[in-house]
């Protein structure tokens, strides 16, 4: 097996090699900082390394084989981390000079959690300051670029981790969303991104965590089995966290692979309310639900008549930032990033009716829109209505030649951190540029369970790990 295939091995597999010592963690982890090295000056999904912390969790990882010890989920995995989350003794900036020297003095806990199951930490990955926008850059670390086209953004916020995985930088990645901001950066960038549902991976310290009552952390890899190894690491309550989910005993990872008899799947390009799809992404996402007939699963379009909840979506996600932020203008204002410097801003301008209004809508939403599911236990829709766009610009300007708005490229992601369900996106095609081409798997309220058996059996009817960028 040469250097490249390691870097590129599904984590369930490195997983058993590492526990047979066929290969170990040591060896596996070498060969991805020597390709750190050599990919990250190129893509910058890394922000900050960690090479000789995991040479030693990659050292105690091989030791626990040889000494027979009980191993962990994730024993000697090489996994990156998104610099939005704390890693107790490792620069952790939110992507803010507001942090740029911070060192935390304790882990989130679903990084305290990945460490209990052995994971081998090799560094941060890069992300928009606190998380705020759809792409990867901030005033410390500069852009991230899309591995496929390094003209291109790979989104965000999750866009540092998501080129990193796709890359061979890292078989594990970690990664949160708020709005879209796994699913986003894992379409553009052609691997598998899944939101748990709200509550399911317990998020604390939410210190920084803008999105609070909408964002989740999850994993982005490029198997859908690695998904639900990493989320069976991640899951489980946590009593300092008000909306926590109750105990699951469930394994995703175990039952992954179980194809449902009997589903009904309803797919939509426009949700109800989105008004603007490349066609290219149109054809793919058709193309691919239909894909799924050959389970003798049952699929139809879903039509839809919703009333676009945008307005609901963004009055919450300022207030909640200019919440946190407002008080440290007087000092740092100047050195946020400016786009995030108007949000506070506009913020600030809002009457104390807006937010319960905003509130009052998003309830208003959830009601209509879960009825839904009474019909359908999976809907498809596409992850974005436009591949990856030109680096160095937060949102595209058209779609079509036609004239958008900011938000016209990513009307498909936030509803779901609304309600609180569980989505996830696969690569389901390629554009005519070579760019990968995102499809949203939604499911119920609390079930990842069929969203990951779904994509499981869409992996297998059309997998793409083939593909791999020309580095």
């Amino acid at each position: 097996m040469n250097k490249e295939e390691i870097c590129f091995l599904p984590a369930f597999e490195m997983k058993e090699m590492i526990a047979s010592q066929e290969l170990s963690s040591t060896e596996i982890t070498e060969v991805i900082i020597e390709r750190i090295e050599k990919i990250n000056p190129i893509i910058n999904a890394y922000c900050t390394t960690t090479f000789d912390l995991a040479r030693d969790m990659a050292k105690e990882a091989d030791d626990r084989v040889k000494k027979g010890e009980k191993l962990g989920l994730l024993n000697g995995i090489p996994t990156s981390i998104k610099d939005l989350n704390l890693v107790k003794g490792v620069r952790t900036t939110f992507g803010s000079k507001i942090y740029e020297h911070n060192i935390p003095e304790e882990d989130s806990i679903a990084i305290a959690r990945l460490r209990k199951e052995g994971f081998v930490i090799m560094g941060k990955t890069n992300t928009p300051e606190f998380g705020f926008k759809g792409v990867t850059d901030n005033l410390i670390f500069g852009a991230t670029k899309n591995p496929w086209n390094l003209e291109r953004t790979p989104g965000g916020s999750s866009g540092g981790a998501a080129s990193a995985a796709a890359s061979g930088l890292s078989p594990l990645a970690q990664g949160s969303d708020g709005g879209g901001s796994i699913r986003h950066p894992a379409g553009f960038c052609g691997i598998y991104g899944l939101k748990p549902n709200f509550g399911r991976v317990p998020l604390y310290p939410r210190e920084f965590i803008a999105a609070y009552d909408l964002g989740v952390v999850g994993p982005l890899v490029r198997h859908v089995k690695d998904a639900a190894l990493m989320l069976d690491a991640m899951k489980g309550p946590f009593e300092k966290d008000m909306f926590m989910l109750p105990k699951d005993d469930t394994s995703y990872f175990e039952i992954v692979e179980d194809k449902p008899k009997k589903l009904k799947i309803g797919y939509t390009i426009d949700l109800g309310f989105a008004k603007f799809i490349d066609p290219e992404v149109e054809k793919a996402v058709i193309d691919s639900a239909q894909k799924f007939e050959k389970l003798d699963w049952e699929v139809e379009e879903a039509q839809l008549k919703i009333k676009k909840p945008e307005r609901s979506f963004l009055t919450m996600w300022i207030s909640l930032f200019t919440h946190d932020l407002k008080p440290k203008l007087k000092k740092w204002g100047d050195k946020l990033d400016p786009a995030l410097l108007k949000i506070v801003q506009a913020g600030m301008g809002y009457s104390p009716f807006d937010l319960p209004k905003a509130i009052a809508e998003r309830r208003k939403f959830h009601e209509n829109f879960m009825p839904i599911f009474n019909d359908y236990d999976i809907l498809i829709t596409p992850t974005t209505a436009i591949t990856a766009f030109e680096l160095g610009i937060p949102f595209p300007t058209k779609i079509n030649n036609v004239n958008v708005s900011p938000t016209a490229w990513q009307p498909f992601t936030y509803p779901f951190n609304m309600t609180g369900q569980p989505a996830a996106t696969i690569p389901c095609g390629w554009s005519k540029e070579g760019l990968p081409i995102g499809m949203q798997i939604v499911g119920k309220q609390f079930d990842e369970i069929t969203v990951l058996q779904v994509s499981k059996a869409f992996e297998d009817i059309s997998p793409w790990q083939d593909k791999r960028p020309n580095f």
